[in-house]
């Protein structure tokens, strides 16, 4: 019996240890506003917005390299389903376009100036 109790306290364990494996996935994208960081309206908009996404656990943009690093637990989201939520906030993500309607959201100074 004390065999039976020590193998599912272990199988429980195991399962809850397993469901918290992180990972890291570091997206390309393009910011075309020079002071995105500190903008009223638009700063941090992204990092921010994206905490709300479940599963996604950490967010940081690197505005030199145009990245944005994204820690997120492996059970309840994957790399792709944060790359379409990027996409959602109006800012392309590697090979995935911005959405439209997203982008004409954007402040003037976070579009492409032409």
């Amino acid at each position: 019996m004390k065999f039976l109790i020590v193998f599912c306290l272990l199988f429980a364990s195991g399962q809850l240890l397993a469901q918290k494996k992180m990972e890291t996935v570091v997206i390309k994208t393009q910011v075309f506003c020079d002071h995105c960081k500190v903008c009223e309206t638009c700063g941090g908009k992204m990092e921010t917005d994206l905490y709300y996404v479940k599963g996604i656990k950490l967010v940081t943009y690197n505005e030199e390299d145009m990245t944005i690093s994204v820690k997120y637990k492996t059970k309840k989201i994957s790399p792709d389903e944060i790359r379409r939520e990027i996409a959602k906030l109006g800012f392309s993500a590697d090979n995935i376009p911005a959405d439209p309607l997203a982008y004409e959201k954007l402040d003037g100074c976070c579009k492409k100036k032409n």
